[in-house]
């Protein structure tokens, strides 16, 4: 498709706002706690609001624009009602620990109370697996943003790749945290603007033949009408039954970027606040985002799956928008894929420069507030250059989709185990051993499958989850009832404190 000169503007007017706020953020980075935690001062609204916007990215137009419309509406149930329902109980189970945790330790990121918790061991197994992780994640929709401009604008993908990371660096290597949250803000209002623009292109459209936004379902192919689909796999009850737990580990700080969301608020309290607010974002804007991908069939009948990934969202801005918020809608979903990709950058500098680092320099552990953050810009730069080649090379890994929904689904298990369940006095039985054999008995079954061992595809998804948390909890009660394991009392007052019954002493234990 051909972009009039006035979306080209739109797009340049969009990032030079997303750049003016880079800069202005500076001012209030003085330091690595204010990089990657905004000092634990960000109000819950803008963390609600950013953990919403940071489970969106260039993946939802192009992976899973190809699923709305060849598979329908099911997508809606297995992911945005799945993650609805997986925050709203992990803001009772999980969520507040992540402020508290802060208050008492001192964490600056979700890894770094690991050493306490197990041991130096245990933390550099989940911190490094958890990079490798992020690096398909973020590859993946680095890809995914790369196939948006092409469709848009018709520039190669690599070149959409490369300048699209090469943007986000600007802002989020000078501002941190805090540009990242406000940056989402931002493109949360264009995204909302551009979305219910194109929303309400299509119902005039559908008027046209008669139909509305209940009728129209009744035009489409009868399986793209069913909230699960029949057999296994994508989009079947067993499967959005068992990608819960996938998404309830993810949203609730197995994802560490989203953990930092709740990290970054005041307290628990706030934390919760931010968590229904996403939830309920969720449970909402999902439904109109997928409207016009769902039309799809009747308005662009005859697309492969494949195709639609490509091409369908650019043929439907096209379509229906005028010249100026086909920009707006390609800037919002540009920045998607930044906040996104941004956050992730943000968190994982934050582990590797307060987590595996200082394992082999333990000099860094002392630095000062200017040479902290240095490290934080630094391991930024590296860690998204990392990302690119992963982008690249997607193809090799099995495509966009198969990134997403593949590695990054059977990899997060493993780390998000011992991370999420650490927090909670059920599990304190749960030593180093139960923590880094969970790890390894789960990648270790996503290996077996890599090689060869043949799975239903739902039973692959949830099989190294369910491995890991078999052999973390089987470990617990082991410990607990056979062995007699005592629990240090530096646990048992981490625990008392993440209860929250009473006002947290902050940093009343150290991490060294």
């Amino acid at each position: 498709m051909q972009m009039h000169w006035l979306d080209y503007l739109m797009v340049i007017l969009f990032f030079v706002v997303m750049l003016i706020i880079g800069f202005y953020s500076v001012k209030s980075v003085k330091s690595s706690e204010d990089f990657f935690v905004g000092g634990g001062k960000i109000p819950w609204w803008l963390s609600g609001i950013s953990h919403h916007v940071s489970g969106y990215s260039g993946v939802v137009f192009v992976g899973y624009a190809g699923i709305a419309y060849a598979k329908g509406i099911s997508i809606y149930f297995w992911w945005a009602v799945n993650i609805t329902i997986a925050i709203i109980l992990g803001s009772i189970l999980i969520v507040p620990r992540w402020p508290r945790l802060r208050r008492a330790l001192g964490i600056q990121s979700p890894t770094e109370y690991l050493k306490m918790r197990y041991n130096t061991t245990a933390q550099l197994i989940v911190a490094i697996s958890g990079v490798i992780v992020k690096l398909l994640d973020v590859g993946a929709k680095w890809a995914s943003m790369g196939i948006l401009l092409y469709g848009f604008t018709g520039i190669p993908i690599w070149v959409g790749i490369v300048v699209s990371s090469l943007v986000s660096l600007v802002y989020i290597s000078i501002g941190g945290l805090i540009a990242d949250l406000w940056t989402d803000f931002a493109q949360f209002v264009v995204q909302i603007i551009a979305g219910l623009a194109l929303f309400i292109g299509v119902l005039m459209h559908l008027s046209e033949y008669g139909l509305n936004f209940f009728t129209v379902f009744s035009s489409l192919p009868e399986a793209n009408t069913q909230v699960f689909l029949s057999g296994r796999g994508q989009g079947s009850l067993s499967w959005t039954l068992l990608y819960f737990f996938v998404i309830f580990f993810s949203y609730n700080g197995g994802t560490w970027n989203l953990a930092a969301r709740f990290i970054s608020t005041p307290d628990d309290k706030d934390s919760k606040k931010a968590a229904y607010l996403s939830a309920g974002l969720y449970l909402i804007w999902p439904f109109i985002l997928f409207f016009p991908m769902w039309c799809g069939p009747f308005i662009f009948p005859g697309l492969t799956q494949l195709e639609a990934e490509a091409n369908l969202y650019a043929m439907l801005t096209n379509k229906f928008l005028p010249a100026g918020l086909v920009g707006l809608v390609l800037a919002s979903m540009f920045a998607n894929t930044l906040s996104m990709c941004t956050s992730d950058a943000n968190t994982i500098s934050s582990v590797l420069t307060r987590d595996i680092l200082p394992i082999f320099k333990p000099s860094l552990r002392n630095m000062n507030d200017k040479e902290s953050l240095h490290y934080a810009r630094l391991t930024t730069i590296i860690f998204t250059a990392l990302t690119i080649l992963v982008a690249l090379f997607r193809d090799q890994l099995g495509g966009v989709t198969g990134l997403i929904l593949t590695w990054f689904a059977a990899l997060l298990g493993p780390t998000a185990i011992p991370l999420l369940l650490g927090l909670m006095p059920q599990f304190k039985y749960a030593d180093a051993k139960a923590a880094i054999a969970s790890m390894i008995g789960g990648l270790g079954v996503f290996v077996l499958t890599k090689m060869g061992l043949q799975l239903e595809a739902d039973v692959a998804l949830i099989a190294p989850l369910a491995t890991s948390f078999i052999i973390f909890a089987g470990m617990a009660l082991l410990n607990k009832y056979v062995l007699g394991y005592k629990v240090p009392e530096e646990i048992e007052n981490l625990m008392h404190d993440l209860g929250g019954s009473h006002e947290i002493k902050e940093h009343t234990a150290g991490l060294n």
